[in-house]
């Protein structure tokens, strides 16, 4: 492997990690291994903390890649708890809404996702690292401030209910780029006559890259260890 000419490596990111923790773990690690006094290190796509899954980390030359894995449709696993918000719409931060889901069916559900299938404008959720004049979302949603978030263009290719276990279910989504899954949690909620927050996310694909060939940290340090 020649992490200065480039390399373009599949990460299992961790729960709580954020995106750039792996990747300043990554570089450290690497820096370390072959005494580099400085190297590119990247990522394509930000995971949010609480989710995990596939993220590709590009280094040296192949940093020029990011923009391109970006622009590719990714994949995710969604645990969704029905009849509850956030402000968040995950669970960073605590429930503020309670809803009735007696009405709330399989075959309803069903009914639900499908109307998301396709192009549509999309509200970014304020606890999100959109940058609203030079500074990220989240950091006036955690201030309590309040700013306009304008609807971006997204597509949604699929949506596959994957169980029911009320009041949570689980949805598979292929997306393209820009794509908030806590967003359409947050609009299924409505749709469905109630509310709804994510409680887990997993990327499972981003184009043609796999989370079935992605390394976790502690198998990159051992494969580093046989260079």
């Amino acid at each position: 492997m020649n992490f200065l000419e480039g390399e373009v490596l599949l990460f299992d990111k961790p729960y709580q990690w954020t995106s750039f923790d792996l990747v300043r773990k990554v570089r450290n690690m690497v820096k370390t291994k072959f005494n580099y006094p400085k190297i590119k290190v990247g990522h394509a796509g930000t995971l949010d903390p609480l989710a995990s899954g596939l993220l590709i980390v590009c280094t040296g030359k192949s940093t020029k890649l990011i923009n391109t894995f970006q622009d590719q449709e990714k994949e995710y696993v969604a645990g969704i708890l029905l009849g509850k918000t956030t402000p968040s719409v995950d669970l960073e931060t605590e429930f503020d809404n309670e809803y009735s889901i007696d009405h709330i069916t399989k075959e309803l559900i069903e009914e639900t996702l499908a109307v998301f299938i396709g192009e549509q404008d999309q509200i970014p959720p304020i606890f999100s690292a959109k940058f609203i004049d030079g500074k990220r979302a989240y950091e006036y949603a955690r201030k309590g401030e309040e700013v306009e978030m304008k609807p971006s263009r997204i597509t949604i290719y699929e949506i596959e209910l994957l169980a029911v276990n009320f009041p949570e279910i689980t949805i598979r989504v292929r997306c393209g780029k820009g794509t908030y899954i806590r967003s359409l949690v947050r609009d299924i909620g409505v749709k469905l006559n109630s509310g709804a927050c994510m409680i887990s996310l997993k990327r499972t694909a981003i184009g043609d890259y796999q989370l079935n060939n992605a390394l976790s940290i502690e198998e990159f340090k051992n494969k580093l260890a046989l260079l």
